[in-house]
C-alpha cells in the first residue's frame, strides 16, 4: 500500500514539475521566497492590531509560538524521523527534476516546512479574524505556496499535503491555547 502511494506521489510530482516555463519559473520562485510575503505579513499584523488591540501583545506571542512550533515540529518530528529524500536528491529521479536556479534545499522533504508554516498561519488567523474573504484568500495563498514547492522540484505532493494537514492541526491547537489564555486574562482583569 505504501509503495503504491509513493509511486503515485512520484508520478504526480513528475506531472506538476514537468509543467514549467521560464515565465512560471520566475513566478513560482517569487511565490516560494519568504521575503516576497513580508508586505502580506505586515498587513495581517496591522489588521490584527486593529481587530485585537486589547490583547495584541498576547496575540504576537502566540503567533511567534505558532511559527516556532510549526517549523520545529515539521523538522524534528517529521523530516528527521521519516528521512524521505527530496526529489532532487533521489537516485534515479534527480537527473529528471526541473530545478529553478539550481536550488534543491536540504536533504529531507517529508513534511514541507513551508506548507506547515503557511497553513498554520492561515488556520490561526482565519479562526481569529472570522472573515470569509480573508479565509479564502489566506488559504489560496497557502495552497499556492505549497504548489510552488512541487513546481520548483523540492517537494513531492505528499510532502506538501502532509505539511498542510500538520499546519492546520497546529494552527487550530495554538489558536485554542490563545483563546483560553485570552479568556483567562479577561476574567482576571474583571476580578482585579
Amino acid at each position: 500500500m505504501i509503495e503504491a502511494l509513493l509511486r503515485y506521489d512520484e508520478q504526480l510530482f513528475r506531472l506538476i514539475n514537468g509543467w514549467h516555463s521560464p515565465f512560471w519559473d520566475q513566478v513560482m520562485w517569487l511565490v516560494s521566497a519568504k521575503l516576497t510575503w513580508v508586505p502580506l505579513y505586515l498587513f495581517i499584523l496591522v489588521w490584527l492590531y486593529r481587530r485585537q488591540r486589547h490583547r495584541y501583545w498576547l496575540l504576537l506571542l502566540f503567533i511567534v509560538l505558532l511559527v516556532t512550533v510549526t517549523d520545529q515540529v515539521s523538522v524534528q518530528l517529521f523530516k528527521k524521523v521519516f528521512m524521505r529524500l527530496r526529489p532532487c536528491h533521489q537516485e534515479g529521479l534527480a537527473a529528471t527534476v526541473h530545478l529553478v536556479k539550481g536550488h534543491c534545499g536540504g536533504l529531507y522533504s517529508f513534511v514541507s516546512s513551508h506548507a506547515t508554516n503557511m497553513f498554520g498561519v492561515a488556520t490561526f488567523t482565519a479562526l481569529l479574524l472570522r472573515n470569509r474573504l480573508y479565509t479564502f484568500l489566506i488559504f489560496f495563498w497557502a495552497a499556492l505556496g505549497a504548489y510552488s514547492r512541487i513546481y520548483l522540484g523540492v517537494h513531492f505532493p505528499g510532502d506538501v499535503a502532509g505539511g498542510a494537514l500538520l499546519g492546520i492541526i497546529l494552527g487550530w491547537l495554538v489558536w485554542g491555547a490563545y483563546r483560553r489564555s485570552d479568556e483567562w486574562l479577561r476574567k482576571k482583569q474583571e476580578r482585579g
